[in-house]
């Protein structure tokens, strides 16, 4: 995204103690691919695997070709290391309640909440069908996303069997969307490869066609008809066994909440409850897109073959929100104040992340790496001034100093 006098854009938020500088996109560069990379329903993937263990992440470039050995151990390798020892800690002295439980009660809570939300919407009154509107959008959004989020990284069980389950359910039946296409295009590449270049660098949430206002206003209420068009077009890359499993739970869950609405809410026609349906489920989807885009884009990108270490990836190309009761609720902790934490350990729940949130800060501060964080309504500010370069244009390569 260079700007018309030449000058790179500046990666945006606060930053402690960073040491970047931006250059413009390497002619000769490319775009990157995803070697030795197959999609869902292929038979090979290796690119980085989700999750985080004692030992710093590997990526492109971390094992030579045909197995020769492994490139020298790097001092800010083990900065890693060192994080994931202290956070491990934290996390085998945590309780089942604190590592899976407050999570679990969330979504629970909400689905108790369903009845109340049907039954208010009875009501003639505007005050209780408001009330059932609200109740229903703020439920929804936290089966699709939280409850999405939380299963695709198998976070809210620590059986791999059951975390299947889950995902079906909160990902299929709940979101209309395919776990398998879910789980590849999040996990393994959003994860694997954050903000590197054709890659993880969030450009599938870029519409350039679309001018700021429309996209950061209008656009989001179509989120609810574009998810399942979007699932059915990548049904194309699962097998049909997959495919079919989702068709039926894509069909199970839309059906039932049209269901529950004619004949608990007491809708008198079908288009009614339909526009009742779109209401609620695009009741928080402005947020839930600008969420996506303001903790990445505008943050520094990297090439697929420069790209740094796991820990330098993370810190530099993630960015956390304030803490809003609502967004903590609907999304989660991971995609709002914690997402540093949720980045560099993918497979905690939101409530561990909160709790690591002190010594992932400290530590990174303490280490002079950059710990991203600004508020909303900055983020919001920027991206409406500077929509034609965060949105549009083509992000510059970021090149380190003093790192590499």
């Amino acid at each position: 995204m260079p700007l018309e006098d030449g000058e790179p854009v500046r990666p945006r938020g606060r930053q402690v103690n960073a040491e970047v500088s931006g250059i413009p996109r390497l002619r000769e560069m490319g775009e990157p691919s995803l070697r030795s990379t197959t999609a869902p329903g292929g038979s090979r993937t290796d690119v980085m695997a989700e999750g985080w263990e004692t030992g710093p992440a590997l990526g492109d470039g971390d094992v030579t070709p045909r197995g020769a050995p492994r490139r020298a151990w790097k001092p800010e390798e083990a900065l890693m290391t060192e994080l994931s020892e202290l956070v491990q800690k934290v996390v085998k002295s945590s309780s089942w309640w604190e590592r899976h439980g407050v999570d679990i009660s969330i979504l629970v809570c909400s689905f108790l909440l369903l009845p109340a939300g049907f039954l208010c919407l009875r009501s003639a009154q505007a005050i209780p069908f408001l009330v059932g509107v609200l109740t229903l959008g703020v439920v929804h959004h936290t089966l699709t996303v939280k409850g999405s989020h939380l299963a695709s990284h198998n976070a809210l069980t620590e059986s791999k069997s059951w975390g299947k389950v889950w995902a079906i359910f909160f990902i299929e039946l709940c979101s209309a969307f395919t776990v398998e296409q879910a789980t590849y295009n999040h996990v393994k590449i959003h994860h694997g490869y954050t903000n590197i270049i054709g890659l993880g660098d969030s450009s599938t949430w870029k519409l350039p066609f679309l001018n700021r206002y429309v996209y950061m206003f209008i656009a989001p209420l179509a989120v609810p008809i574009l998810t399942p068009l979007v699932a059915l077009d990548l049904l194309r890359n699962v097998e049909w066994k997959a495919a079919l499993r989702t068709l039926c739970c894509m069909f199970l869950g839309f059906y039932c909440h049209y269901w529950l609405l004619l004949h608990v809410s007491g809708f008198q026609s079908p288009w009614s409850a339909l526009l009742c349906m779109l209401l609620t489920r695009s009741l928080l989807a402005h947020p839930y897109i600008h969420v996506n885009i303001f903790q990445h884009i505008g943050l520094p990108m990297f090439a697929a073959d420069r790209k740094p270490t796991r820990i330098h990836l993370m810190s530099l190309g993630v960015l956390n929100l304030p803490r809003n009761t609502l967004l903590d609720w609907s999304f989660g902790h991971s995609l709002i104040s914690c997402h540093v934490e949720h980045h560099l350990f993918p497979n905690l729940s939101d409530n561990m992340c909160l709790k690591i949130k002190p010594i992932v800060s400290q530590y990174l501060k303490q280490k002079k790496l950059p710990y991203n964080e600004d508020t909303y309504s900055s983020r919001l500010w920027l991206f409406l001034l500077k929509y034609e370069e965060l949105m549009v244009h083509a992000p510059p390569i970021t090149e380190l100093v003093g790192i590499q």
